[in-house]
């Protein structure tokens, strides 16, 4: 038996059965490049779904947690501390002013948090909520009763919350459902978990003006967009459009647990002293990774290099010609193959078996959203395996049809 085929038995015995069992299991990483438990080597092109953003092991990142980590891990919610306050002055300046923040441990617990803080500043009245159809939110009640996927919403439900779903980008819909009952538009400004799916171009502003038109909060979803991932700190700022809360996670730990519950303007001081907490929602360590991250990202120009090497995976995944490949969508180091049939999952295996790790988000989707450092060398070796990744996917799919 393997170390790997071992770690998998333990995992299916001792784990809840929520993952199955994941095929690969994981030892140790350096930058952009991971290794399982029996030593093998893959280019990881995923970072752990848009969270690592600096690679793993990263210097960094590595120094500041062990710093934190030596004086001061945790001190609850009871206490102010140094590093929390310090992140917080970095969002609210990244954001514009304006703004306050409140720190949650993942990005569901980021959303749980908009959910209330704007049904708090709402006024008598308003009672329903507006969101998209595919859309994703988390899995916790209150954000999965915002998430448009009905296959993971409806055997949870019913959620005590009302909810209507329009069509991502589509502001006809959106003008329809949205009056001066309703507390809030939550969105996002590329699907990431329905296939990194854009917006039509101008929809950002489209759900400001009917926000603005009615009274609704504009709640921004940017748990997987943010932090450089599009190439700018936040992709609604490419757009020019100001969300009035804005919710982050994923890469802002660069693999340490975080999320932030972004308030601006009068949404920043909605919430009274009690009206919600986590214990461990603004740990030292997490904050402490992220500032690492932060700095790093401004210090290594990540984002102009986010923009310049996502220009360059969109070019080469455009010039392959496949007949598997029908093109790609997204935009700075957030893409999706996009398929002519429902073989992502093949994709997917076959690429782990020649060294890469991507994933199969929907069955005629594969995301790819790998560390912000990765270099156009290492883009090169993926785009040349390519081709032979989607013939081996091929023919998988077609050996399955016949048995």
């Amino acid at each position: 038996m393997t170390s790997s085929s071992d770690l998998r038995e333990r995992f299916a015995a001792s784990l809840m059965p929520t993952y199955g069992v994941p095929p690969i299991a994981l030892s140790h990483g350096r930058g952009c490049e991971v290794y399982d438990a029996d030593g093998r080597q893959y280019l990881d092109l995923i970072a752990g779904i848009a969270v690592s953003v600096l690679g793993h092991g990263h210097p960094a990142v590595v120094t500041a947690v062990a710093r934190q980590a030596a004086v001061l891990a945790h001190t609850s919610n009871l206490f102010v501390h140094e590093r929390e306050v310090e992140l917080a002055e970095r969002l609210v300046a990244l954001v514009g002013g304006d703004a306050k923040v409140f720190f949650a441990n993942s990005g569901t617990e980021a959303n749980e948090a908009a959910l209330k803080l704007v049904k708090r500043a709402a006024s008598p009245g308003r009672h329903y909520y507006v969101a998209s159809s595919k859309g994703f939110h988390g899995r916790t009640s209150g954000s999965l009763a915002l998430t448009g996927k009905d296959a993971i919403r409806e055997p949870f439900g019913p959620f005590g919350t009302e909810v209507r779903f329009v069509p991502h980008g589509d502001l006809d819909a959106l003008r329809e459902n949205v009056d001066e009952h309703c507390v809030a538009v939550f969105t996002e400004p590329v699907q990431g978990e329905a296939g990194v799916v854009p917006a039509p171009e101008g929809y950002l502003a489209g759900v400001r003006e009917i926000c603005d038109a009615t009274g609704a909060a504009f709640v921004l979803d940017e748990i997987q967009s943010g932090i450089g991932r599009t190439g700018a700190w936040f992709a609604h700022q490419a757009e020019g459009v100001r969300p009035d809360v804005l919710t982050l996670a994923k890469g802002l730990g660069g693999g340490l647990p975080i999320g932030a519950c972004v308030g601006l303007g009068r949404y920043a001081d909605a919430f009274r002293k009690g009206d919600h907490g986590s214990t461990f929602g603004g740990n030292p360590v997490a904050c402490a990774a992220a500032l690492a991250v932060l700095d790093t990202i401004e210090g290594e120009g990540l984002l102009a290099h986010t923009t310049v090497v996502g220009d360059l995976l969109a070019e080469q995944l455009e010039a392959l010609d496949h007949p598997l490949l029908a093109g790609q969508r997204g935009s700075g180091l957030w893409r999706a193959l996009e398929l002519t049939a429902p073989h992502a999952a093949h994709v997917q295996e076959q690429a782990a078996v020649r060294g890469f790790l991507v994933n199969a988000v929907t069955p005629d989707a594969v995301r790819i959203a790998p560390p912000l450092v990765i270099t156009p060398e290492e883009i090169g070796v993926f785009i040349e395996a390519l081709p032979t990744v989607l013939d081996a996917a091929e023919a998988a799919a077609t050996k399955e049809k016949q048995s």
